[in-house]
């Protein structure tokens, strides 16, 4: 992780604004892209969201199928294996 020197206050209601060079180095979009949290030791790692195969992790080819995520490989391995 590289510091980026920036400083940012959390609001009365828990918000907090990413700074536009961030967004723009990771490509987030003003009000369509989303980001996703996580919790290391005592950090918290924001990252943007990449939405990903619940079985391989894989971004390629998803489908949402009652609420999850899967992508068209494993699917097709699914209906093979009831076969």
């Amino acid at each position: 992780m590289k510091p980026l020197g920036c400083v940012r206050q959390i609001d009365k209601l828990g918000r907090l604004v990413l700074p536009s060079d961030i967004r723009k180095s990771l490509d987030i979009k003003d009000g369509v892209d989303a980001v996703e949290f996580f919790v290391e030791g005592d950090k918290v790692i924001i990252s943007k969201y990449q939405p990903s195969c619940m079985f391989c992790n894989s971004s390629n080819d998803i489908v949402k199928f009652k609420d999850k995520l899967i992508c068209k490989k494993c699917i097709s391995e699914m209906e093979a294996s009831f076969l």
